[in-house]
């Protein structure tokens, strides 16, 4: 019942440019011509045992092909950068999602604390 953005997990010997071109590729069937790192994520206790998380948030500027409109993990969905806010998200997305889209060129650095799968705080700064 949540709104999630495309990725997933890298595999050995993939850098994060290539998963994240797998990834979508994987999920979408469109091929990524051009993106941009916009952030990273710290996780730290976000994993179901507790484990430590660490994200690369990419922006997805050029594709080419026709994005699928489902696949095995549900249905795809365009949705127009102005409405994503008023979706139902992971409380945690809605602190970083705004830094994916905003004019501010720097790439955003986050850490999103978690405990027995509770969001406790958010924190991040930009350089440059």
């Amino acid at each position: 019942g949540k709104y999630n953005g495309l990725g997933g997990k890298m595999d050995a010997g993939e850098d994060v440019v290539a998963c994240m071109r797998r990834e979508i590729r994987e999920e979408a069937a469109i091929e990524c011509s051009r993106m941009s790192l916009r952030g990273t994520i710290s996780w730290p206790g976000f994993g179901k045992h507790g484990e430590d998380w660490l994200g690369f948030i990419f922006l997805i500027e050029e594709f080419s092909g026709t994005p699928l409109t489902h696949n095995a993990e549900g249905t795809l969905e365009w949705v127009a950068i102005e409405r994503i806010l008023d979706l139902p998200l992971w409380e945690g997305d809605r602190h970083f999602l705004p830094l994916v889209f905003d004019a501010d060129p720097r790439t955003f650095h986050g850490v999103m604390p978690y405990r027995d799968g509770r969001m406790l705080s958010w924190s991040h700064s930009r350089i440059g």
